[in-house]
């Protein structure tokens, strides 16, 4: 379980990520940061909206997903940000081995490791 200290929560710290934040693309989600520019943990959100899938048990399988391979790589990771996976379509139909290399190679490509 991702610990409390790394879960952005709160309407205004996801449209803060929306408004100021950039976007990096993967092909099954999209990675939405924003740097805090202090020292804390960074913090991570997920979202999977019903447009995505009509079924509760699907979406919360696949934020399941993102947050096991995100806690699997805080070790990694630099501090100081905000950031908001962003679920597309096409990620109901991937296994969770694909998620977990897509999210690593996400997160690194984005700058968000060290």
């Amino acid at each position: 379980m991702l610990p409390h200290s790394n879960r952005l929560t709160g309407k205004e710290n996801y449209e803060r990520v929306a408004r100021q934040g950039k976007v990096f693309q993967s092909e099954n989600f999209g990675v939405a940061y924003v740097s805090r520019g202090d020292k804390n943990p960074s913090r991570y959100g997920f979202v999977i909206s019903t447009k995505i899938s009509k079924d509760a048990t699907e979406r919360n399988r696949v934020k399941r997903i993102l947050r096991e391979v995100v806690r699997q790589s805080l070790f990694e990771c630099k501090a100081g940000f905000d950031v908001a996976f962003l679920a597309k379509q096409s990620i109901m139909r991937v296994s969770t081995d694909v998620i977990g290399k897509e999210v690593r190679r996400s997160l690194k490509e984005a700058g968000l490791t060290k």
